[in-house]
C-alpha cells in the first residue's frame, strides 16, 4: 500500500499536516505575490511590472525541469526540506535587505531566486501523495489539494494588501518566512522516515534524469493522451481568460467589473466540485470526472465566447469552472497511477509544464491570430481546438477499459473443510 512507506503515521494524519502546511504556506505566498506586484509599480511603473513577471516565470519553468529528476534521485523529502529551508532563509534574509534598502534590484534577485526554489521543489508534491496516501483514496486527496490551492488566492490576496498597505514590504516577507517556516515544520512531520530510492547510476547525468518524463510519454500511449488532454485545455483557455475576456469586455461595454465577475463564477465553480471531490470522488465513475468533464470544458469555452451578455458568459464560466474542479484533480491522479514511482517527480514535472508552459505559447499564439480574425472569432477557434481535449480523454478511457478487461481472472481458492 501507499501509505506502508511512512509508518509513523497514518495516511490520514499524514494527509491533514500535508494541507495544513500547505495551506499556510500558498496564504502566504499569494499575499507576498501582492505585496511584490504594488511595490514593483510604486518603483519602475510598467517596466518593473514586466521585468518581475519574467523573474518569477522562467526561473521557475527552467528548475521545474531539473526538480523532478533530483527528487527521483535522491527523493521528494530530500528536495522538499532542502527548498523549504531555503526559501525561510531567503524570505528572512530578503525582509532585512529590503528593510534596509528597499530598491527594485534587491526586489527582482529575491523574485528570481525564490520562483527557482518553487520549480525545484514543486514536483515533490505530486510525488509525496501516493506515497502517503492509499491509492484508493488518492482521488479524494488530490481534489482537497486542489481546493486549497484554489482557495489561497482568495484569502491570500486581501491579506497581502492590508499587510502592504499597513506597512513595508519587508513585513510582509517576514510575515511570510513565518507561514513557510509552518510548511517546513508540516513536511517534516509528513516525510519522516520516508524510504529513500535506491542508489541510481552514477553515469547517468542529470540533464538525461530529466527527460524522464518525456521518455515516459513517448513508451506509453495512456500517459500520452493524458498529457496531452490537459495540454489542449490549458493551452486554449489561456489566451481567453487572460486577454480575450477584458477585450471583448471592453468592446462590448461590460467595463471591467465584467472580467472580475466572470473569473469569479468560473474560480467559484471549480471551488465547489473541489470540495465533493475530496469527499465523493472516489465515488464518481472515471467516465464522468474525467471524460464527461473534459466535453463541459471543451464545449462551455466555445459558448462562452458566444453569450450576448455578462451574466450568461458568468453562468456559462461557473459551469466549466464545475467541470475543471473535478477534471484537474482526476488529470493528477490518473497520471500518478500510470507512472513508475522510481519517475514520479520527471512525470509530475513534466505534467505541470503542460500548465504552466503553455501560458505564454498561448498568449503568443493565440494574440497573433486576434490581430487577424479579430477577438471573438479566435476565442471561437479556442473553443474548437480544445475539442481535442475530450477525444484525448476518450482514448485514455478506452486504453483503460481493454486493460481492465485483459486482467487475468483467478480461479476461486478451495475452501478448506
Amino acid at each position: 500500500m501507499a501509505s506502508q512507506e511512512t509508518t509513523q503515521r497514518s495516511p490520514r494524519a499524514a494527509l491533514a499536516a500535508l494541507v495544513a502546511g500547505q495551506s499556510v504556506s500558498l496564504v502566504g505566498d499569494s499575499a507576498l505575490v501582492i505585496a511584490v506586484a504594488w511595490t514593483a509599480v510604486r518603483l519602475g511603473g510598467a517596466g518593473m511590472v514586466t521585468a518581475l513577471l519574467l523573474c518569477v516565470s522562467i526561473p521557475r519553468v527552467v528548475t521545474l525541469i531539473f526538480g523532478g529528476a533530483v527528487a527521483d534521485l535522491f527523493g521528494p523529502r530530500f528536495m522538499l526540506m532542502r527548498t523549504t529551508s531555503a526559501r525561510v532563509v531567503l524570505l528572512a534574509g530578503g525582509a532585512v535587505a529590503v528593510h534596509l534598502a528597499e530598491s527594485a534590484t534587491t526586489i527582482l534577485v529575491i523574485a528570481a531566486v525564490e520562483s527557482a526554489l518553487l520549480g525545484l521543489g514543486s514536483p515533490s508534491f505530486g510525488s509525496i501523495l501516493p506515497r502517503v496516501i492509499p491509492e484508493s483514496q488518492l482521488i479524494r486527496a488530490n481534489s482537497l489539494y486542489a481546493m486549497v490551492t484554489r482557495l489561497a488566492p482568495v484569502a491570500g490576496a486581501p491579506i497581502g494588501a492590508v499587510l502592504i498597505a499597513t506597512g513595508e514590504l519587508w513585513t510582509t516577507m517576514a510575515v511570510v518566512a513565518l507561514t513557510c517556516s509552518v510548511s517546513l515544520m508540516c513536511l517534516f512531520y509528513v516525510t519522516r522516515g520516508m524510504v529513500k530510492p535506491p542508489r541510481a547510476d552514477g553515469r547517468v547525468s542529470l540533464l538525461r534524469r530529466s527527460a524522464d518524463g518525456w521518455h515516459l510519454l513517448r513508451d506509453n500511449v495512456s500517459l500520452r493522451c493524458l498529457f496531452l488532454s490537459a495540454f489542449v485545455i490549458d493551452f486554449t483557455f489561456g489566451w481567453p481568460l487572460s486577454a480575450a475576456l477584458p477585450l471583448l469586455s471592453d468592446e462590448r461595454g461590460w467595463g471591467v467589473h465584467a472580467v472580475g465577475t466572470v473569473i469569479a463564477a468560473f474560480s467559484a465553480g471549480a471551488l465547489v466540485t473541489t470540495a465533493i471531490g475530496s469527499l465523493v470522488a472516489h465515488r464518481l465513475p472515471l467516465g464522468f470526472r474525467f471524460g464527461a468533464t473534459a466535453c463541459v470544458i471543451a464545449a462551455g469555452l466555445l459558448t462562452m465566447a458566444l453569450m450576448p451578455t455578462m451574466m450568461s458568459m458568468a453562468a456559462v464560466a461557473a459551469v466549466v469552472g464545475m467541470a475543471s474542479g473535478l477534471n484537474g484533480p482526476s488529470i493528477v491522479t490518473l497520471y500518478q497511477a500510470l507512472v513508475p514511482k522510481d519517475r514520479m517527480g520527471a512525470a509530475m514535472a513534466t505534467l505541470a509544464l503542460a500548465g504552466i508552459g503553455t501560458a505564454p505559447f498561448s498568449m503568443a499564439a493565440f494574440g497573433g491570430v486576434a490581430m487577424l480574425i479579430g477577438v471573438q472569432a479566435t476565442w471561437v477557434l479556442c473553443g474548437v481546438l480544445a475539442m481535442a481535449g475530450p477525444v484525448m480523454a476518450a482514448r485514455v478511457l478506452r486504453n483503460a477499459t481493454r486493460a481492465a478487461a485483459a486482467e487475468p481472472v483467478l480461479p476461486a481458492p478451495a475452501l478448506s473443510h
